[in-house]
């Protein structure tokens, strides 16, 4: 008894061999070409997320950009519209002033007419006033308190305001 029984322990080795030898054959190459292709297919994947990475980080870089240029024109835009309205504004005030100015020339003007026309008024009352009472000293021929006494009367007229001959 033989621990160790060398014809089987031969068949053993050249059954394993033969297995080797079959796997190496026919299993290993398509077991490698498998592998091969699953490491290739992996590197690709790393490739295109890399450049897809790259991608959006030069859209997101594009993007910002873009975003600037537009926060740029809407301040700019902003500056601007606060810019014409201010215009708009000091345009609206000067024209106020303008008119407000004419409007007050032309109100000083009419009134200076309307005083004018009060002063001819006046003095066509004062005239009649000074006609009437002159009439009315020639008519009664009086005495000199008697032309004094009318010409204070006249007088006191005219202050009060009355207007018009003989009334």
């Amino acid at each position: 008894m033989n621990i160790l029984d060398l014809r089987q322990f031969g068949t053993q080795i050249i059954g394993f061999l033969l297995v080797v030898w079959l796997l190496g054959r026919y299993a290993w190459p398509q077991v490698l070409g498998f592998l091969d292709a699953r490491r290739q297919r992996i590197a690709a994947d790393l490739k295109q997320a890399a450049a897809e990475r790259e991608d959006a980080a030069k859209l997101r870089d594009e993007l910002e950009k873009e975003l600037r240029a537009i926060e740029t024109r809407a301040r700019a835009r902003i500056q601007e519209a606060v810019a014409e309205g201010q215009r708009v504004a000091g345009d609206l005030k000067a024209s106020t002033q303008r008119e407000v100015t004419e409007r007050l020339q032309r109100l000083s003007v009419e009134l200076e007419q309307e005083r004018e026309k009060a002063m001819v008024v006046l003095k066509e009352d004062v005239i009649g006033l000074a006609i009437g009472a002159a009439e009315k000293v020639v008519r009664e021929k009086l005495d000199e308190k008697s032309s004094r006494r009318l010409v204070e009367d006249f007088i006191a007229r005219v202050a009060a305001g009355e207007g018009g001959a003989g009334r």
